[in-house]
């Protein structure tokens, strides 16, 4: 009868021990899930601010780009006969490279 009531023990012991490894594998499952949807948050929230970043740099780059290319209309009226000649040259020679 002892040796019975030691394996019940034992048995039960081990239904315990399944138990609760079940029960913290849950645990440790879901605070990986809510990490994870925390990190996908998150990755969510840094892209919209890239995206909001990119948005203003692109509308600054356009600004400097309109502002610089006035500048460079600017100095082509200053150039010489011979300084457009060569300027009409080698736009030509980059047309031809393009095609």
């Amino acid at each position: 009868m002892l040796f019975g009531n030691e394996m019940k023990k034992v048995f039960l012991a081990g239904v315990g021990a399944v138990a609760s490894t079940v029960e913290m594998g849950q645990k440790v499952i879901d605070k990986l899930v809510e990490k994870g949807e925390l990190t996908i948050q998150q990755g969510k929230i840094l892209n919209e601010e890239l995206k909001h970043n990119f948005e203003n740099n692109k509308k600054d780059l356009k600004k400097g780009a309109v502002k610089e290319g006035i500048n460079i209309l600017d100095d082509i009226e200053k150039l010489s006969k011979d300084e457009i000649k060569k300027l009409k040259n080698k736009l030509v020679d980059l047309e031809k490279k393009s095609e």
